[in-house]
């Protein structure tokens, strides 16, 4: 089959891995061109990993017939829309996390993208990695029994010290929760099920903050969304979960997951991540003990979601990263705001449905 052309909207920092993954990984698809409001950015792109294509704006890409699917990795408040305007377009759309800023937003996605009869999904696709699949595959075997519960902790202290841009964190569609939430709970959903209902506390602890990186350095930043996020949901299946995302910890570690079952504990990787330790803890054990990766890809491959997206327009299968999920674990964030907000439990409406694991490669880079 022909290579899956992939049009790529926004050539920022997130970029790199996956122009080197979709360029040096994953041979069902390729790269027909870039384009980025920087235009720069898109010719040192070009140079960097040999694109023959820079458009001159994203209306040009759209245009193009050569393009396939639109990979819209700009900042989460212009993810929707870029995706509506490629989906205007007649367009396949895969875009970074999250979803859109807003359940709003997401829902008129949902609604276009059916209307337009096209594909939209997103990241994050760490879930489809070699370490929570592992995880995931435990728990279905049976051993943890039944989930019970689940415990995710994202602490930090920001990103003004370091990011060279960081700004857009503590505004519309920023902060911890649609920053990193999204890779959280797309690990929890996928080992535990879909969610019901969500409560959450918030606040912002520090209404301003002042930039210490380099290109922005002494700016003052007014904060504009909630930084500090203890929440709880019950899942489908009974299990009570707690997330607690936050930019306003000093913490020396930052990620932590954990599914607890009726017959033992599952610690999971950093869900950031496509790799391990897993760890299981079982009373017969007498201890922690690492589990062996069953699965593949255990490095870096952002662009698996997008990979496996490109296989499943090929083919006619359901994919992995779908808007479902993605659509999902929006509600959830959102939930967790409108609950802090509203000092109220917020009922989670939508449904999604696990896919398969993902089988054995036998040739890297190409899917089932």
């Amino acid at each position: 089959m022909k290579p899956v052309k992939i049009g790529i909207v926004g050539v920022g920092a997130i970029s790199g891995i996956y122009l080197e993954n979709i360029t040096k990984t994953f041979r069902e698809i390729e790269v027909a061109g870039v384009c980025d409001l920087i235009r720069e950015r898109a010719e040192r792109a070009a140079e960097n990993f040999q694109i023959a294509k820079i458009y001159e704006d994203m209306y040009e890409l759209f245009a193009d017939p050569e393009v396939d699917i639109v990979l819209n990795l700009t900042r989460p408040y212009e993810h929707y829309g870029v995706t509506m305007a490629a989906l205007r377009a007649g367009k396949h759309v895969y875009s970074e996390k999250p979803l859109a800023a807003s359940l709003k937003e997401g829902k008129e996605i949902m609604a276009l993208a059916k209307e337009k009869n096209r594909m939209v999904g997103g990241a994050p696709d760490t879930f489809l990695g070699a370490g929570i699949q592992t995880c995931r595959k435990l728990i279905e075997d049976g051993y943890i029994g039944d989930p019970i519960g689940a415990a995710g902790f994202m602490i930090c202290h920001g990103h003004e010290s370091w990011h060279p841009d960081p700004e857009f964190y503590y505004k519309y569609g920023g902060g911890p929760m649609f920053d990193m939430g999204p890779y959280y709970l797309t690990a929890m959903v996928n080992l535990v099920g879909c969610v019901r209902t969500v409560s959450a506390m918030t606040r912002a602890s520090f209404p301003r903050r002042t930039i210490t990186s380099n290109a922005h350095f002494g700016e003052i930043i007014d904060v504009d969304v909630p930084t500090y996020i203890a929440g709880t949901m019950q899942f489908e299946n009974g299990a009570i979960g707690t997330l607690f995302t936050t930019f306003d910890v000093h913490y020396s570690g930052q990620a932590r997951l954990e599914i607890y079952g009726s017959a033992g504990t599952l610690f999971v990787p950093d869900p950031n991540g496509f790799g391990g330790p897993v760890q299981l803890l079982r009373p017969e054990d007498g201890g922690i003990r690492e589990i062996p990766l069953v699965f593949g890809y255990s490095q870096n491959c952002r662009a698996l979601g997008l990979a496996d997206m490109a296989k499943a327009l090929q083919t006619g299968r359901r994919f992995r990263a779908n808007s479902d999920q993605t659509y999902h674990v929006l509600e959830i964030m959102e939930g967790f705001l409108r609950s802090g907000e509203e000092k109220k439990p917020v009922e989670i409406l939508s449904r999604f449905e696990k896919t398969p694991l993902m089988p054995h490669s036998i040739i890297p880079g190409i899917l089932d």
